[in-house]
Order: C-alpha cells, then structure tokens, then sequence
C-alpha cells in the first residue's frame, strides 16, 4: 500500500478556489470544506460538505474496508495520518470501472 503527499485530495482545495471563483460557482465557499477547527480534515471531524463531496467519494470508495498499515484502523490515511470519517457509502451518481491496488 502505498501513499502519495500529491494525490487528489490534496488538490482539491485548489478545485474548490478555482470553481468559487467563477460567476456560476459563486456558491461555492472553501469554508465550508474546513472542519469546525478550519482545519483541512478527512477524518471523522472532516464538514458536511467535505465527507459529501464527489471527490471524497470517489477517493475513499471502499477505502474503509482497507487495512493499510498494521496497529492502524481500517481506512486510515498515511498520508493525512487520519482513519477517514466517512466509510460507509455507495456511489449512485457514478460507479467504478477500476480501482488500482494502490489506491
């Protein structure tokens, strides 16, 4: 299992600033995608609008079931060192054609 400090969630704050910037995205706020804290959170603390997101969704489909390092949780992320706080969800507007081993 590996972990990589560039993957897309790690840029998807950038997504988020760029399609808030724009008149037909004026709806959306990067605040909202900050924990209670304003921290930049995946874990159980992670907002609303963050465990809901199709970018969350799409990067941790199925992850929760995956042991990735020992004396860790299932779902935990190495590289945010955080076990992801939302696990239990099914994708209904899209559906997975690959998930590489490496996630």
């Amino acid at each position: 299992m590996s972990g990589y400090s560039s993957d897309d969630i790690n840029k998807f704050l950038w997504m988020i600033r760029i399609g808030g910037s724009t008149p037909e995205g004026a709806h959306i706020k990067e605040s909202d995608y900050y924990s209670s804290s304003g921290e930049y959170k995946v874990d159980k603390d992670a907002s609303k609008a963050m465990h809901n997101s199709l970018m969350y969704k799409m990067c941790y489909y199925r992850f929760g079931e995956i042991m990735t390092e020992q004396g860790k949780p299932t779902g935990y992320d190495r590289v945010r060192n955080q076990e992801i706080g939302n696990k239990d969800f099914e994708l209904d507007v899209v559906e997975e054609a690959f998930t590489s081993e490496h996630w």
